[in-house]
């Protein structure tokens, strides 16, 4: 395993195997975003996709009070939250990632709980592991606002029902409840959600890389442009079916071994 911190260590990035660990490392602002935070949170994602042995990220925050805060309103007041970072690379990678467009499969791991910014930047990830512990919400309307960050886009997660009840209530659900409505993939004990995390990306990433960037891309267009998904699938289809990994996949089952993907 090989570790390196970044921003002041406000962002821990962590290589374990071929799964990228990031973690919001700022417990006493409950994991709050900032400029820093946002811009190793981008560097983590660029160093992902910019490495074919890393197949899976994993996202958490430190400590046991929040998963993330959402924006830090300290900072924002003073005009200071991602200032300048839209045009940057990590900047434009941390939005990709919030839009659900980072091509590594991501899970979210929730080590406590996420309401309003921090449900949103959880729901950036593919796939949830949550703490027993953990509620969820999106508390805006109680003071006036909405969920503008991506909040309202739950809808293509949930049942409507269940996302408009969470939107216009804003009351926080249990985790168990998060997971009977199929918000989260799975809950474990508060001490072992990395490990939960870590085990879920670990499978991810014993896949071809290749099919896994087709499969997420395609799966998440499918809800909101199936038209465009199915255009797409006839473009990735050809570059993914004659991939040398498609090739290694075939040979690896005929001899009952593991793949060496390649990426390629």
């Amino acid at each position: 395993m090989t570790t390196s911190q970044d921003n002041a260590d406000q962002v821990i990035v962590e290589r374990r195997g071929n799964v990228q660990l990031i973690r919001i490392n700022r417990p006493e602002s409950r994991n709050a975003l900032n400029g820093a935070v946002i811009a190793g949170i981008g560097a983590g994602v660029l160093e992902a996709e910019g490495d074919p042995q890393l197949r899976a990220i994993v996202l958490i925050g430190t400590g046991d009070r929040a998963f993330c805060a959402g924006m830090d309103l300290k900072e924002f007041s003073s005009g200071g939250t991602g200032a300048g970072l839209g045009s940057s690379e990590a900047g434009e990678a941390y939005q990709r990632l919030s839009r659900g467009q980072v091509s590594v499969p991501v899970v979210g791991a929730a080590n406590a709980t996420a309401v309003g910014g921090g449900l949103e930047l959880l729901l950036a990830a593919d796939l949830i592991v949550a703490s027993s512990a953990a509620k969820f919400g999106f508390p805006e309307v109680k003071r006036g606002l909405y969920a503008a960050g991506g909040g309202t886009d739950v809808g293509t997660r949930i049942p409507l029902n269940i996302a408009l009840e969470l939107l216009l209530t804003g009351d926080p659900i249990t985790a168990e409840r998060a997971y009977q409505v199929g918000l989260v993939n799975l809950i474990a004990e508060p001490e072992q959600v990395l490990d939960s995390a870590l085990a879920l990306a670990e499978r991810i990433a014993a896949n071809g890389p290749l099919g896994l960037a087709a499969s997420k891309e395609l799966a998440r267009l499918a809800v909101t442009d199936h038209a465009e998904a199915r255009r797409r699938q006839g473009e990735l289809q050809k570059s993914v079916f004659s991939s040398a990994d498609a090739k290694e996949g075939a040979m690896a089952f005929i001899e009952k071994r593991s793949p060496n993907w390649q990426g390629r």
